[in-house]
């Protein structure tokens, strides 16, 4: 239960984060926030250090846990980069996924449909999150899916953030069938453009929403 807490006070404050509630480089009070949220300072520590994982706030040692927002050159070069990692990830793994890849790939897909049906964008995502790792263990290379891992952790909260767009779940999921097509086929460079194109897209709807917010 206090890691549920920790993953809603989380999201909850990377979605007030988004809002403009709270400043870049603004210390985030444990003992404030847990009156908020009324529950002990233990998933509020959890939760700040989720925050602290994505990038979204620094820990400073004997001082606390401060607000990081990144800037929009920063933004975009880690989704450049995530989105040739996911491209390199889906190279390999069109020649190197195993049968039973591909159908825990096709399983992760499926709950995707479902969200999508039940309009649940945070199911969507946690799914999502599932397909993804499934390609990146696919392309059987640990260190560049370690790598892979470890960016998609950095970029949750924004990738997450993207799917509020009217229509993005069910774009998500084209793509997806697209993927999920062109690694069955065994085609690398079919695989690596979509999914180059699949996180790019993130990005660029991520600065758009970054812009509506802030209006």
């Amino acid at each position: 239960m206090k890691s549920n807490h920790a993953d809603q006070i989380a999201e909850s404050l990377e979605q007030l984060v988004f809002k403009g509630e709270y400043e870049d480089g603004q210390r985030l009070d444990e003992i404030k926030l847990a009156a908020h949220y009324g529950v002990s300072r233990t998933p509020v520590r959890e939760a700040l250090q989720r925050l602290v994982m994505s990038g979204m706030a620094v820990q400073i040692p004997r001082r606390g846990v401060f607000v990081r927002q990144p800037g929009p050159v920063e933004l975009l070069e880690m989704f450049e980069t995530m989105a040739e990692l996911e491209a390199a990830c889906g190279r390999l793994a069109a020649a190197r996924m195993p049968d039973e890849g591909l159908e825990r790939l096709a399983q992760a897909n499926q709950g995707c449909k479902d969200a999508v049906a039940r309009e649940d964008a945070a199911g969507y995502y946690l799914e999502n999150e599932a397909f993804h790792q499934e390609i990146y263990r696919g392309a059987g290379n640990s260190f560049l899916q370690n790598e892979a891992l470890r960016l998609q952790n950095r970029l949750k909260p924004y990738r997450r953030v993207q799917l509020r767009f009217r229509g993005r779940m069910a774009q998500s999921l084209a793509e997806h069938e697209a993927i999920v097509a062109a690694l069955r086929a065994g085609d690398a460079q079919g695989a690596a453009q979509v999914l180059r194109g699949h996180v790019t897209v993130q990005g660029e709807r991520f600065q758009q929403l970054m812009a509506s917010l802030k209006k």
